[in-house]
């Protein structure tokens, strides 16, 4: 069964039957999940209908299941291009030139990918803020793994909600999958492009490929399988503000997000043209204080207070309840000492405590 279906696949694809192709691979895939051939085959079906992250998503499942099949990387590099993810077709093109160097077409498409980079890096050069530039052939931003691409297929609802927020470096994607084994989940990183996938056994894949709204940084993207989520942080390639986790097209020129710095102390500047300096002002009282001398009971005093504002807790507590419990004759530092009874007090030689009555 599997076998015919492939087979009128392929006769599908070749009489430019594109939609029935891909609904007829996705039908054998459902069979056969574990053949390569399919998803690579399906790949290509899905770059003439324009499904480019789609084809990405294929190519990556294809090479997951065959890591030495060199179509499968020429395809996803092909879908890359139309991307503009030409950073990230180039490593597939020379992946799959190590693996068929006799194929002329990977050293031609690397040569192309090397020419459009520079051209990147030109203009960059050029504008302090990237502006996001339009696919060559995507006509809509992709929802949920699913293009906007006219099809024949229905588009059914995510099966998971997704959501992201951001920070000024990095952006976080969380999609809430309860109970996931790690091992069902796969998720690949482009330069504008995330793929993430679910594959449960006996269940409907989901797919989750959007182009992304800016570009990311693919090394340093990483992300972890939850008991309730899967957690997604892309590192973004520039501080930029994204209106969308999606790219948009004829957006705005993104505005760039002012990291913090760390707080300043605030300036006088009237004081300061009249020729004060305040930090210094504040210092030199600091001094003063500290040097000054004093005599009898104000030098007592200070010298209690210094013992006080240095004290740990327990000190404290002893000094407190001491002095007030003794009408200021006994001042003790040792809790142990006075905190399990009562301290009573101690007059001055000569003299005599007296209760007085209110």
């Amino acid at each position: 069964m599997a076998t015919d279906l492939e087979t009128k696949a392929k006769e599908a694809f070749i009489d430019d039957h594109f939609e029935l192709a891909v609904e007829l691979y996705s039908q054998s895939i459902d069979l056969n999940p574990n053949n390569a051939e399919l998803f690579a085959d399906r790949a290509q079906a899905n770059i003439k209908l324009s499904n480019f992250t789609e084809a990405v998503a294929d190519a990556n499942k294809a090479i997951q299941l065959d890591s030495s099949m060199a179509k499968a990387y020429l395809r996803k590099g092909t879908a890359c291009m139309k991307l503009e993810e030409y950073q990230t077709a180039k490593t597939a093109f020379q992946a799959g030139a190590g693996l068929a160097p006799e194929d002329s077409r990977f050293k031609k498409f690397i040569k192309e990918c090397d020419e459009r980079i520079a051209e990147e890096n030109a203009s960059l050069s050029k504008t302090s803020v990237e502006k996001p530039t339009n696919a060559q052939a995507a006509s809509a931003p992709a929802v949920d793994g699913h293009s906007s691409s006219t099809t024949a297929l229905p588009v059914s609802k995510p099966k998971f909600r997704h959501e992201f927020y951001q920070k000024p470096e990095e952006v976080v994607v969380t999609v809430f999958a309860k109970g996931i084994p790690a091992k069902d989940v796969a998720v690949d990183f482009g330069e504008q492009i995330l793929s993430v996938t679910i594959d449960l056994p006996g269940e409907e894949p989901y797919h989750l490929q959007p182009r992304l709204f800016g570009k990311i940084i693919p090394a340093k993207c990483r992300y972890d399988v939850l008991s309730t989520k899967i957690e997604i942080r892309l590192a973004k390639a520039e501080p930029i503000q994204w209106t969308s986790l999606e790219f948009v097209k004829d957006v705005v020129v993104p505005q760039k997000i002012n990291i913090s710095t760390p707080a300043q102390r605030p300036s006088y500047p009237s004081s300061k043209h009249r020729g004060v300096d305040w930090d210094k002002l504040e210092a030199q009282v600091k001094k003063e204080e500290k040097d000054e001398k004093l005599d009898g009971d104000a030098a007592l005093n200070k010298f209690f207070q210094d013992i006080y504002r240095d004290a740990d807790e327990d000190t404290k507590r002893a000094m407190q309840k001491s002095f007030v419990e003794s009408n200021g004759t006994v001042l003790s530092t040792n809790w142990k000492d006075v905190g399990a009874k009562k301290v009573d007090g101690t007059p001055p030689d000569g003299m005599e405590m007296k209760k007085w009555e209110y």
